[in-house]
């Protein structure tokens, strides 16, 4: 049978089949057929609720492939045998013969939808919409078999809207989705393959490999959009009446997004934010973490992730805490007696910074007095850190705990604030107040 008798000999065999379907002695075809699909949906469910675990992409790939198969085949496989046990028995089998090739049918779209999947990466709309996309095709095809697509062609034709010169029936705009979609998806698949080619280019930046990738991949976009559109009859000068609606559009409810856009592509060729930064934006601290064309993911010390839309690295101050050089000056600040030495515990305190091992040797660190104040002399410890993205919270904890041990066990008292109160009045004094010699005129409190 080739492709020009297999449309009409299958609608031969469907309208045999539904000649058989109106005798009521012919039923057991529908009975045999439910049976089949029963245990096919029974053993396609047990078949994905098996996990396993395969420690290679190739061997994940193959166990997703025949789960998707487990449905169709096993319906295919007992039809067939259904069907030779009636042929046996002499009894019709034109409704079987139908349904044997269209699961057929639909076990290797599935598998070509999954594979297409796979080729073009989890993140693509096949990755979400692979079952849909499957039934779509398949609804399709069988279309076709049944000789019934000319009829709903013709209908979808004749729903039309004339723009200008130019007619633009429903028919003509599902031909032109499903082009676009599908150049759409070739394009894509195309700028990731580049993608991972220039993200392997070590003489470019970072940045600018994040930067060229995402124009690329726009870039083929608009083309396969301007290649598909006129592949199926649609004149490219008919946009032009949507032009004002769309420029209305962007100018009010757009407008963010489209300056999202264009501040990413700043941002990603100006360098002024890198992948691995510790900035500060929108009150907010983190490490860069990813960049889009849209917005900028930020990682916190604690975990928490913010994401910054790109017109606000534009609009806004940013602290870039790493922006010319990742060292980082921190600092401990510490007071102790004035009774204690002081250049001692200088010493001790530089001693301290450079025994932590996240601490820099250059610059080296270096204590100062910072001040006399009221209970003691004020001294801080400054020191340098070369990885601020984690944190300075840690370093400072254990400077300050070889401080509190340090100290002690050198006899530098660290000295707190100590007040005592006493209280005079009356002509007596409360027990333990000091007496007459202890009085304030008026008595005030000493």
């Amino acid at each position: 049978m080739n492709a020009a008798t297999a449309g009409p000999e299958f609608a031969a065999l469907l309208r045999s089949a539904w000649r058989e379907l109106t005798d009521p002695q012919d039923l057991w075809q529908l009975a045999a057929i439910a049976v089949a699909v029963g245990i096919a949906v029974l053993l396609d469910r047990l078949a994905a609720r098996r996990e396993v675990s395969a420690e290679y992409r190739a061997v994940k790939l193959g166990v997703g492939g025949v789960k998707r198969l487990v449905f169709p085949l096993t319906a295919v496989a007992l039809l067939v045998m259904a069907r030779a046990a009636f042929r046996a028995l002499h009894l019709h089998v034109s409704l079987l013969s139908v349904a044997i090739p269209l699961l057929g049918a639909l076990a290797i779209i599935r598998l070509a939808v999954y594979v297409l999947r796979h080729v073009f990466g989890a993140s693509t709309v096949l990755a979400t919409f692979e079952r849909w996309i499957a039934a779509t095709v398949w609804a399709a095809f069988a279309l076709h078999l049944t000789g019934i697509l000319p009829l709903v062609v013709g209908f979808l034709d004749d729903v039309a809207l004339p723009l200008g010169r130019a007619r633009i029936s429903l028919w003509t705009v599902l031909q032109g989705g499903f082009w676009v979609a599908l150049t759409v998806l070739a394009a894509l698949w195309l700028g990731s393959v580049l993608e991972r080619k220039l993200m392997r280019a070590d003489r470019l930046n970072v940045s600018a490999r994040i930067a060229l990738a995402r124009f690329l991949q726009s870039l083929l976009v608009l083309v396969a959009i301007l290649i598909a559109l006129p592949a199926v009859g649609i004149d490219l000068t008919v946009l032009s009446v949507f032009g004002g609606a769309i420029g209305v559009g962007l100018g009010f409810g757009l407008q963010k997004i489209a300056a999202n856009y264009v501040s990413g592509f700043i941002v990603l060729l100006d360098r002024s934010i890198r992948l691995g930064d510790l900035v500060t934006a929108d009150n907010f601290t983190g490490e860069v973490k990813s960049m889009s064309t849209r917005f900028t993911v930020l990682r916190g010390l604690d975990g928490r992730e913010a994401i910054i839309p790109n017109e606000t690295l534009i609009t806004s101050t940013v602290v870039n805490h790493s922006f010319t050089s990742r060292d980082l000056r921190a600092a401990v600040q510490v007071q102790v007696a004035y009774s204690a030495d002081v250049e001692k515990a200088l010493r001790l305190l530089e001693e301290i910074a450079r025994a932590q091992p996240r601490v820099l040797a250059e610059p080296p660190p270096g204590a100062l007095v910072t001040g006399l104040g009221e209970s003691g002399v004020n001294l801080e410890i400054g020191f340098w850190i070369g990885d601020p993205e984690r944190g300075i919270g840690g370093v400072r904890s254990d400077i300050s705990r070889q401080i509190l041990a340090v100290f002690r066990r050198e006899g530098i008292e660290i000295p707190f604030p100590q007040r005592e109160i006493r209280i005079l009045g009356g002509d007596r004094a409360p027990p333990g107040a000091g007496g007459d010699k202890d009085r304030t005129p008026g008595g005030a409190i000493a």
